[in-house]
C-alpha cells in the first residue's frame, strides 16, 4: 500500500478545513482527532493557512496536509510548514512532478478520463474526484472508474453526511472529503467532535468495516 493510500484509508472522511482565525486551528484539530478524523486537509485559501498547518501539527494524532495547492511554489511552502500530504484541485505535470520529486503523498484532482490518463502517465493511481457533484456525481465517477480499475478515489465537492454513504459503498472510493465536519468560525468543540464521530460511524458502516 502506498503512502497516499494509507492516508486515504485512515478514516472515511477527510475534513476540508478553511482557517480564517489562527486561534481556531488547534481546538478544531483537537476536536476532529478526538472524534476519529485524524487526517486534516487545510486549504491554502487564507493567509492563515500555513500557520494553521504548523499549529495543527502539534496536535497528537493529527495527520495534517495542505489542500488547494496549485503550483510547485505553493507545494514548497506547504512542505516548509510541515504538511504531510498534498491535495490539489487539479492535475498539471509541473505540480505532479514536483510532488513526486519531493516524495510527498499527493492526491491530485481529476474530473475526466484525460486527467486520469495524464496521472497514470506520471505514475499516479490515487485521485481526488473534484468537484464531485458538479462533475456528474456518482454516476460520472462509476463511468470514469470502469476503464481504470487500478485507480482509487476521494470524491470532494458537494459531499455531505446525507450522500457520503452512497459514495463510500462504491469500491474504488476509499474516503470522501467534506467541509461539513469542519465548520468555519470558532469551533464548538463538543459539537465538532460529535459530528466527527457521526461521520466515522456512517463511513465505517458504508465501507463495511467491523466495529461500527
Amino acid at each position: 500500500m502506498n503512502a497516499i493510500e494509507t492516508i486515504m484509508r485512515a478514516a472515511p472522511v477527510i475534513p476540508v478545513i478553511v482557517i480564517e482565525d489562527i486561534d481556531h486551528a488547534v481546538p478544531l484539530a483537537q476536536a476532529l482527532v478526538a472524534g476519529g478524523l485524524p487526517v486534516l486537509e487545510v486549504t491554502l485559501r487564507t493567509p492563515q493557512a500555513l500557520d494553521a498547518i504548523r499549529a495543527m501539527k502539534q496536535v497528537e494524532g493529527a495527520i495534517v496536509g495542505a489542500g488547494t495547492v496549485t503550483n510547485p511554489a505553493e507545494l514548497d511552502a506547504a512542505l516548509e510548514a510541515g504538511s504531510e500530504f498534498i491535495v490539489s484541485p487539479g492535475l498539471t505535470p509541473s505540480l505532479a512532478q514536483a510532488a513526486i520529486g519531493r516524495d510527498i503523498p499527493f492526491l491530485p484532482g481529476i474530473a475526466n478520463a484525460g486527467d486520469i490518463m495524464m496521472g497514470l502517465d506520471l505514475g499516479l493511481t490515487h485521485f481526488k474526484f473534484f468537484p464531485a457533484m458538479a462533475a456528474g456525481g456518482l454516476p460520472a465517477l462509476k463511468a470514469l472508474a470502469a476503464p481504470f480499475s487500478q485507480c482509487k478515489f476521494c470524491p470532494t465537492g458537494g459531499i455531505s453526511l446525507a450522500n457520503a454513504p452512497e459514495w463510500l459503498t462504491f469500491d474504488p472510493v476509499l474516503c470522501v472529503g467534506g467541509s461539513w465536519v469542519a465548520p468555519q468560525g470558532k469551533p464548538d468543540m463538543p459539537r465538532v467532535e460529535a459530528v466527527a464521530r457521526q461521520a466515522v460511524f456512517m463511513g465505517n458502516a458504508a465501507l463495511g468495516k467491523a466495529g461500527t
